[in-house]
């Protein structure tokens, strides 16, 4: 994984979530049943935050993803046949994968544009 002591230290389903803890975060992710972790191309996510506690989610699309979507709705006429993708808690990805999302997800944490990219959620 991307960024200093990024490396997961634990990782595995909490049903209905697979998750996957690092030294500064742990992420939910809530991939479909019997879907191979490494080929997920559409999937919610939680972030935590192990600094402050805050919570932080996202749908991560793959580039692959959100083609397919779009050449399905030119036939079915949703979102004016296609012509749009529009998604307000949206991160686009290249590269498929539970692993490669969560190197997207330290990336953004050692870029600084983590809080930018993710949309926080309201602590109950």
């Amino acid at each position: 994984m991307t960024g200093t002591g990024d490396k997961a230290t634990e990782q595995g389903w909490g049903e209905p979530w697979y998750r996957v803890r690092t030294d500064r975060f742990e992420a939910s992710f809530l991939p479909g049943a019997g879907e191979d972790l490494d080929a997920v191309c559409n999937v919610d996510v939680e972030v935590r935050l192990a600094a402050d506690g805050s919570r932080w989610s996202a749908t991560v699309f793959t580039l692959a993803e959100v083609e397919r979507l779009m050449k399905r709705w030119s036939q079915t006429g949703d979102e004016l046949g296609g012509r749009y993708f529009w998604c307000s808690d949206g991160l686009i990805v290249r590269d498929p994968g539970i692993d490669n999302m969560t190197q997207v997800l330290a990336g953004l944490l050692d870029a600084g544009d983590f809080t930018q990219v993710l949309q926080r959620l309201d602590d109950e």
